[in-house]
């Protein structure tokens, strides 16, 4: 792995993003950011689009970083300013698993990578997107992957055993 100070991680809901982005952070001693804690505000608020936009773009202009998170949006400037992807392309169903899971463990309360006052919630708007995922915005992703793939280290893991040896690998170097 070449010199890491941006990292991209995106995915799937479900996908590992936090879990995975937080790994990183501990083992790249790198600052990490979880975008569902500066997007939403209590009681799962939206931010006006400039505001938004301004938000992502103060994060990636700093030295350096780790950004979990999907929001389309700013995808294209994040992909732009990072130098590491981290694609988490895990299967659909172990994805949605994922989230009923968390469902169980957060509800009535908030997990550690969203926002405060955002409680735990499972309801058919997110599971239909995680579900239609990987023909919605997937081909997205991949088509953008493609795009900087000469100019970005790029890391398509496809299953929880791929995660897991890209993590063990990094834990080795350094």
């Amino acid at each position: 792995m070449l010199k890491v100070q941006r990292v991209l991680v995106i995915g799937s809901g479900g996908s590992g993003k936090s879990t995975v982005a937080a790994r990183l952070g501990e083992l790249l001693n790198l600052e990490v950011n979880h975008l569902d804690k500066f997007y939403w505000s209590p009681g799962w608020v939206k931010p006006e689009p400039d505001e938004w936009l301004k938000t992502v773009t103060e994060l990636t202009n700093k030295e350096s970083w780790i950004i979990d998170g999907n929001y389309s949006g700013t995808l294209e400037l994040r992909l732009r300013k990072c130098d590491t992807i981290v694609f988490l392309d895990l299967p659909r169903v172990l994805c949605l698993w994922r989230i009923v899971k968390r469902y169980f463990l957060y509800r009535g309360g908030s997990r550690p990578d969203m926002a405060e006052g955002c409680r735990e919630n499972l309801n058919f708007e997110f599971v239909n997107w995680v579900w239609n995922y990987h023909r919605r915005s997937r081909p997205k992703v991949i088509r953008l992957l493609r795009e900087h793939a000469g100019e970005k280290q790029i890391y398509w893991l496809r299953s929880g055993n791929e995660v897991n040896k890209f993590l063990s690998q990094l834990k080795i170097k350094e």
